[in-house]
């Protein structure tokens, strides 16, 4: 019997600038392979983001649309930092290790939001912030993986909710 793989997510994309953190679940299979944050050609991560910091990240190379989401003060990590998984599905995580989103957000002085990528990630977030989640805004986001089937569109006015905190 084979046993269930543990996959581990990725360092947190932030600098001391950051003022919206993206925390999603825990990256996918073709996300673990490519060592990139949303690689799944499907995933409307990119095409969200883009929209709401008004930069086409989708045509740019992955090291340069790190630089444009850190220049756009958005910050990238995931809420499990361990976890044993078949496939890519939320669904089937289990033995879960969560990363520490408290300790990274008190180092980031100027954080106004933390922005769940879908319901797993803010049920799991909100669990490790505790008491910290009242000192920034939390946002629930619409998940832009492939598997959450409503369209671009419909996802898309909660994404652009974040240009609030991102504005001087």
């Amino acid at each position: 019997m084979q046993s269930t793989p543990l996959k581990a997510s990725f360092p947190p994309v932030v600098d001391r600038h950051v003022r919206v953190l993206i925390c999603g679940s825990l990256p996918g299979d073709r996300s673990l392979a490519a060592r990139q944050y949303y690689a799944h050609p499907q995933n409307q991560f990119w095409r969200l983001i883009s929209a709401v910091i008004g930069r086409d990240l989708v045509t740019l190379t992955y090291p340069e649309r790190l630089a444009a989401l850190l220049g756009a003060y958005v910050g990238l990590w995931d809420v499990v930092a361990t976890a044993q998984r078949r496939g890519s599905t939320d669904a089937a995580l289990v033995s879960i290790s969560p990363n520490d989103i408290a300790a990274l957000a008190a180092t980031l002085p100027d954080l106004r939001a933390i922005a769940f990528n879908g319901g797993t990630a803010l049920r799991h977030g909100l669990r490790q912030l505790g008491a910290a989640a009242g000192h920034h805004a939390i946002v629930a986001l619409p998940s832009s993986s492939p598997l959450h089937t409503i369209g671009f569109e419909a996802k898309l006015p909660a994404w652009l909710g974040l240009r609030m905190h991102l504005d001087d």
